[in-house]
């Protein structure tokens, strides 16, 4: 276990916590006046009321909560999203509806989830050539399609 410092910015707001014992990720949920209406397409920053003191060296991922993702096309526009070690300010999660009917999020409903992950910075070597390799350049769809005749 990783000691995340956590502060409630609004009374309200609800800690995230973990659903199962063997849960990757704890649910974070929206700290709502009133319920909030998206619309297919539409985005929203949605407030948790919450602030956190991430450890240096780790950062803390939001991502989708495969339920709502399935059932209702709401997702993270940004998933995985990043919360830095050095943000103090209130965690927001930007979600997207990709349904085609509109999603209600209410007043504490469970919205996304948080995984914490172990992060180095890069040191860029500028160099004048790079290693070969069988792959290349080759990208986007550049190793074929796979066989679903199996």
């Amino acid at each position: 276990m990783i000691p995340v410092k956590i502060k409630k910015l609004n009374p309200k707001a609800v800690i995230p916590s973990y659903m199962t014992t063997g849960a990757a990720g704890c649910d974070v949920n929206a700290c709502l006046e009133s319920s909030l209406i998206l619309e297919p397409g539409e985005r929203f920053a949605v407030p948790t009321g919450l602030s956190v003191e991430i450890p240096e060296g780790y950062e803390v991922q939001v991502r989708p909560r495969s339920g709502l993702a399935f059932k209702k096309g709401l997702t993270v526009v940004n998933a995985p999203g990043t919360i830095d070690s050095d943000y103090r300010g209130e965690v927001k999660i930007l979600v997207i509806n990709l349904g085609k009917e509109a999603v209600e999020i209410a007043p504490q409903d469970r919205i996304a989830q948080w995984v914490i992950q172990k992060v180095d910075q890069m040191e860029w070597v500028e160099v004048d050539g790079l290693a070969e390799t069988a792959r290349g350049a080759g990208g986007f769809g550049s190793t074929g399609v796979a066989n679903t005749n199996a």
